[in-house]
């Protein structure tokens, strides 16, 4: 007997329609979220989060995999199941709680009772395969499994940064900041350089090429070490546009690496889908090797272009995150209250509007030297973007928020912090030569 995984339901992408059965040889992965052998509770975190800095004990990956990860029992049942349905095991991660399977699309829609359609725009000039309605499982597995991502590969996220034309630079009357003048207006130490100290960056798409980075820290004397991930198979590789992903990669490597000049840059690259995004963020947390002690996500999309399963999922990798003692910053968006969708409602940005990130919004900058002369929200006009924020939809409010809000929010406010955005005050960073 099969039973619907709940809060799976999606719909098609708008503006898309189906038209045609995917191939069903083609050979997909898919990753699979397990439950945890005790529950980590929104208490548990805040408990940690509320000792002073220095007396916090976190967690180690080892034992946090004892304690909130995912049982042996629970992965074997999954593996079973994978099997029964000609499916094959990739890999499996306990500590993570994750376990990846392999297969065509003809096993994928029979294990998991979904009818999988190619979906076009109107134009039928993009594609993507997909699913409406929801996944379903054996009755055996619907408490193990969390959720199930990559049977659906539509672009999940969109980079969030803007850049000024010309023209509209020479008529703001404003200025841009190299990333070391905002450090200094806002008394950031110059001693804090990030040695011995890794931070992960999370990029859905584009590259950056290692002589823009030499250019650009050689005028600063700035030594960052930069080296890249390959997540899911995508690998640094630009599209040779500034105007692309490309300008949202090399923005952070810049900005971050001249501030931290000292700290080791890890890029980890994924794809543009719900499972890339989950993937990368879970192997940047639980990455043994490099240790990030920091992960910066510019990356995003409505809370509406998201299933709730999905949400809940990339919420507990934030979790693990706050209790390894890894700060988690995200951008709050670049299309302001509405966040880009026209149906004349206020929606917020995921992952920012996940209670476990430090959710960054914008202002527009104007300082001399160490001297802040005006800051005000980001809200330009509708090419040059305005601050992401307001109130989730389906986070409630987190207990640090409680009696902190205008009355009458319902769910998580973001943003958390605010600076420089505004792309008539914003960053100069060589993107593509």
């Amino acid at each position: 007997m099969r039973r619907p995984l709940q809060r799976s339901t999606k719909t098609p992408k708008p503006g898309f329609h189906a038209t045609q059965s995917a191939d069903p040889n083609q050979v997909v992965q898919v990753t699979l979220v397990l439950r945890r052998i005790n529950p980590l509770t929104d208490q548990d975190v805040m408990d940690l989060a509320s000792q002073p800095v220095a007396s916090r004990k976190y967690l180690t990956l080892e034992e946090l995999a004892r304690r909130y990860g995912a049982s042996q029992q629970d992965v074997d049942q999954v593996i079973a199941f994978a099997h029964e349905n000609g499916l094959a095991v990739v890999d499996h991660n306990l500590a993570a709680r994750t376990i990846r399977l392999s297969g065509t699309v003809a096993a994928l829609q029979n294990a998991f009772g979904v009818d999988l359609k190619v979906y076009q725009n109107a134009e039928g000039t993009v594609s993507y395969r997909g699913r409406t309605g929801e996944i379903h499982l054996p009755e055996e597995l619907t408490d193990i499994v969390q959720s199930v991502h990559g049977l659906d590969n539509r672009d999940q996220a969109k980079p969030h940064f803007r850049i000024l034309s010309q023209a509209r630079a020479k008529a703001s009357g404003l200025n841009p900041f190299t990333a070391n003048q905002v450090a200094s207006a806002y008394s950031f130490p110059t001693n804090a350089t990030g040695k011995n100290q890794t931070i992960a960056l999370i990029e859905l798409g584009g590259g950056y090429k290692t002589a823009d980075l030499n250019q650009y820290f050689k005028q600063f004397s700035a030594k960052p070490t930069v080296s890249a991930v390959s997540v899911d198979s995508a690998t640094n590789k630009p599209t040779g546009s500034a105007n692309g992903p490309d300008g949202e990669v090399e923005l952070d490597i810049e900005v971050a690496g001249t501030i931290a000049s000292g700290a080791h840059i890890v890029v980890y690259f994924t794809t543009n889908t719900d499972k890339g995004f989950m993937d990368a963020i879970t192997s940047a947390v639980h990455d043994i090797k490099n240790n990030p002690s920091v992960v910066s996500i510019s990356w995003g999309g409505p809370e509406s272009s998201w299933t709730a399963q999905s949400m809940d999922s990339f919420n507990d990798v934030f979790k693990d995150a706050s209790m390894l003692g890894v700060t988690v910053l995200v951008a709050s968006g670049d299309d302001g209250s509405t966040d880009g969708i026209t149906d004349g409602k206020q929606h917020v940005d995921f992952p920012s509007s996940s209670p476990y990130v430090l959710a960054c919004g914008g202002t527009q900058l104007v300082a001399s030297g160490s001297t802040i002369k005006t800051e005000i929200t980001w809200g330009g006009t509708a090419n040059d973007g305005a601050s992401g924020g307001g109130v989730s939809g389906h986070f409630p409010v987190p207990s640090y928020q409680t009696g902190k809000l205008p009355t009458g929010f319902s769910g998580r406010g973001v943003p958390d912090v605010a600076g420089d955005a505004d792309p008539q005050t914003g960053y100069e960073v060589i993107v593509d030569g």
